[in-house]
């Protein structure tokens, strides 16, 4: 499809952003971006951090917690450094495809709290989109409601009300690897 670029959040997002960019007929990429998890909660987010300097802090979250500055920043340069990485073992020597002027159309498996969504409706504004899109199977109604201040729309296949985990809604979710995420690029290309 001319003016959309599928980018899937790596690792879960990249196999349905696969299946999006077939069907769609449009290029395929990772767009990377890293939640900041809590210090011994690692699976809440305390928020994310992107490429091109992209940093999303959950305030009402850090406060919770208790979180100080010292022990965000620890997290952080943990995760800008796996940023680093993947960047490097996904896309290798290709580079990234330009989303100047496109429509990034940024898919994932499922959205909980948004953090990862949101920071990444910021990595493709930063890299010139013209329009964002957030697209995915299910996500948690308040987090819908919030990712519309970030992207210029979102589509979702399921809300429920009852939302407590993306994992509740596959029969199989497990780890997407690192070797699944590089296959499903080099198929797409």
């Amino acid at each position: 499809m001319d003016g959309v670029v599928v980018l899937g959040l790596p690792r879960g997002g990249v196999p349905v952003a696969y299946e999006v960019a077939n069907a769609l007929n449009a290029p395929l990429d990772v767009i990377l971006v890293r939640k900041i998890g809590a210090p011994f909660r690692s699976e809440l987010a305390m928020g994310a951090i992107g490429e091109e300097g992209v940093r999303i802090v959950n305030d009402e979250v850090v406060r919770q917690l208790g979180v100080s500055a010292t022990e965000f920043a620890v997290v952080e340069t943990r995760e800008r450094r796996e940023l680093a990485r993947r960047a490097r073992l996904f896309r290798g020597e290709r580079g990234r495809v330009s989303l100047v002027g496109q429509t990034a159309l940024i898919v994932d498996d499922g959205i909980a709290t948004g953090s990862t969504a949101r920071a990444a409706c910021q990595v493709a504004r930063a890299y010139g989109a013209a329009r964002v899109v957030v697209a995915t199977p299910v996500a948690s109604r308040g987090t819908v409601d919030r990712l519309r201040g970030d992207a210029d729309e979102v589509v979702v296949l399921d809300s429920p009300e009852a939302f407590r985990a993306i994992g509740e809604f596959y029969d199989d979710f497990s780890q997407t690897s690192d070797e699944d995420v590089i296959r499903c690029l080099g198929l797409a290309t």
